[in-house]
């Protein structure tokens, strides 16, 4: 929430330790429901340090790894989308159903984003 001056940053070290405990909350509600957040964490703990060892410098390290780490965040999104469409009841509707599918694009989009990356760094090196 904004102060009176109009800033974001938090005010206290304090309240920015309280924005760090609910971030980890959302983590872990996320880590606790979503099988495919669960399955995209252990995906990250393979991939990352492999991108670390296969980057040759620090910029594709940043996009080999970075890319990875967009689909926590996008998966993330997701699930509150998700949570949010559900807690309006169980009932089919078209507008619910659209948010679920484009929301599920979105982590689809996060996907192809790494197979482009990743292979636009690494196919080259290893097809030459």
């Amino acid at each position: 929430m904004a102060d009176s001056t109009g800033s974001h940053a938090p005010r206290s070290p304090f309240k920015a330790w309280q924005a760090f405990l609910w971030s980890m909350k959302g983590l872990r509600a996320t880590w606790d429901v979503e099988s495919s957040f669960r399955l995209e964490v252990y995906l990250f703990l393979v991939l990352a340090p492999l991108g670390f060892w296969l980057g040759s410098d620090g910029v594709e390290r940043a996009i080999l790894i970075g890319s990875l780490v967009l689909v926590l965040v996008v998966e993330v999104l997701n699930s509150a989308v998700e949570a949010v469409v559900d807690r309006w009841g169980a009932e089919h509707n078209e507008l619910a159903g659209r948010a679920k599918d484009m929301g599920s694009a979105a982590v689809f989009l996060s996907d192809m984003n790494v197979l482009i990356c990743w292979g636009l760094i690494l196919l080259p090196r290893y097809t030459n």
